[in-house]
């Protein structure tokens, strides 16, 4: 039993050393640090971060601190005031006499810096991998370097930051003397598409000024021209889905701002030019929302938008209720008074906002979970929170839809739009379904300035960038119709996102215009039949 014991305590210390020697790092790689040779001082900086541990990285950080000392036998120690660290065994020990501090050059300090930021693409977050595999990619790589990046390369997991890496790697690589060597890394860009290197393929392609070719080798220059073609599709196809998606993001704010005047001018044929301040004040709500949520309820401010929705559909709801019975109720079958009315609301309501909360812009920040995007196609960015509102843009349209086709709401709203004097007479109470149904719209547009906060500062201005373009949805689309809506603000969108690179943004607008006004001359109902009260 003694002898087990004994030979328990034996196994257990060679375990112990074995750990801490390899936890230590190998002397020979820190003694060039305190040596007088340059380049052998850049190498073991290279070296060390190839190691890619928490022993090299601490010792490289010492470096940068100016921490790092030596002893007269040639041994390296991290020094934290009194105290010092041996890396070479990992052991905490005295301060020893006759140490001098290593002095850092600036070669040696830039090559430090590198390294660190280097190691980063090894850390356990992966914003930290993504942020140093950028950097590393907005640069040229050091060659000493690379053996760290494929060593981050072979360890990473997320296709992002491996894509990045890919490219560095294929980037260093055509620097090869090595042809072959050059055609592999030319594939590997042509696979991933990367446009990152762009420029320098294009060099290759070139020729000297006495006539011979920058890239020697016939067959690489060969596969440098696929390459170049390949990055030159995949940016085209990047490009037309990020028109397509842009085009989408734009036609569902469209969508948001222009459904509730679907309904108040469509479907009430109300002329209401303070509609877009009915945005801006469900974006004020918001706010108001957000700012509670900081005060009281900081923990849960990422959720501030589930309390905001309800608070500022209720809020316009009310707004509008109150303007339909205090001022349109008067002014039916009257449309340029309602349109000099409504206007006049419109600059009352901005003045009362300026009052309250001052004429500079406010900021309503996304949460996190709306924060940042999706990378696709290489380097297309999709931005989490345009998706969002864009779902939203279709769960609203599909409630809407409910609303006027499966509620009893619903069914009182067509049939005063179809005869009001017919519903009237069976007992529909038509004064009070005017009320909720403006005041439905008002809250619609309640929910667009939700949509509209999400996506910059929100102003006492904000309404007036939407009003034209909602009502020259509505006319496009049909007024009255609710599909006629969602095709003219997704077809307004999309038009509108593929002119811009052509024509510019104010011309692109101008050309709708133009576009609408000979669409309207020759088809007055737009795109769907008119039906409803003004046919009457």
């Amino acid at each position: 039993m003694a002898y087990s014991f004994k030979h328990l305590i034996a196994v257990a210390a060679l375990s112990l050393t074995a750990v801490v020697a390899q936890a230590a790092v190998d002397p020979a790689l820190l003694k060039p640090l305190a040596g007088e040779d340059p380049e052998a001082r850049v190498e073991a900086v290279s070296r060390l971060a190839a190691l890619a541990s928490d022993d090299a990285r601490k010792v490289l950080q010492a470096l940068q601190d100016d921490a790092l000392y030596a002893t007269p036998d040639g041994a390296v120690l991290v020094v934290d005031g009194e105290q010092a660290w041996d890396p070479a065994t990992g052991m905490a020990l005295a301060m020893p006499e006759g140490v001098d501090g290593i002095v850092v050059n600036n070669r040696l300090r830039s090559a430090v810096e590198g390294a660190l930021s280097g190691m980063a693409l090894l850390s356990p977050s992966l914003e930290k991998r993504h942020a140093a595999a950028l950097a590393l990619q907005a640069r040229s790589l050091d060659p000493g370097q690379l053996q760290l990046v494929r060593t981050a390369f072979a360890r990473e997991r997320d296709p992002g930051v491996k894509a990045i890496l890919q490219s560095v790697i294929a980037g260093a690589d055509l620097h090869s003397p090595d042809p072959a060597l050059r055609k592999a890394a030319l594939a590997e860009l042509a696979e991933s598409g990367s446009a990152t290197l762009r420029p320098q393929l294009q060099a290759m392609l070139e020729k000297n000024g006495d006539g011979t070719h920058a890239e020697p080798d016939a067959g690489v220059r060969a596969a440098a021209a696929a390459a170049l073609g390949a990055i030159e599709r995949r940016a085209g196809q990047a490009e037309f889905v990020g028109k397509l998606f842009y085009g989408l993001s734009l036609g569902s704010v469209l969508l948001l701002a222009a459904l509730g005047l679907a309904i108040t001018f469509g479907l009430m044929g109300i002329i209401n030019m303070a509609h877009g301040e009915l945005l801006m004040i469900g974006a004020y709500t918001t706010y108001l929302v957000q700012s509670l949520f900081r005060a009281y309820l900081p923990d849960a401010l990422d959720w501030y938008l589930a309390a905001a929705l309800p608070s500022a559909f209720v809020v316009t709801f009310v707004v509008g209720m109150l303007l339909e019975r205090s001022v349109i109720r008067w002014l039916y079958g009257r449309p340029l008074e309602t349109l000099l009315a409504t206007w006049g609301i419109s600059l009352m309501l901005m003045q009362l906002v300026r009052t309250i909360f001052g004429a500079q812009n406010v900021e309503v920040a996304n949460p996190s979970w709306m924060t940042g995007g999706v990378t696709v196609l290489g380097s297309l960015v999709l931005s989490y929170n345009r998706i969002v509102i864009i779902a939203f843009a279709v769960l609203v349209v599909g409630a809407v839809w409910l609303i006027l086709n499966k509620t009893r709401l619903g069914l009182f709203v067509r049939a005063v739009m179809q005869n009001r004097r017919m519903a009237d007479c069976v007992g529909v109470p038509t004064g009070r379904i005017d009320m909720m149904t403006f005041g439905l719209g008002c809250g619609i547009a309640g929910l667009g300035g939700v949509a509209l906060s999400q996506l910059g500062n929100v102003g006492p201005d904000l309404g007036q960038a939407y009003i034209v373009d909602s009502f020259m949805v509505v006319v496009l689309g049909g007024v009255g119709q609710l599909a006629g809506t969602v095709v003219g603000a997704f077809g307004l969108g999309e038009v509108n996102k593929f002119l811009e690179p052509l024509a510019g943004a104010v011309m692109a607008k101008i050309c709708i215009l133009v576009f609408i006004i000979i669409f309207i001359q020759r088809r007055p109902q737009g795109l769907f039949a008119l039906k409803g009260r003004s046919v009457e």
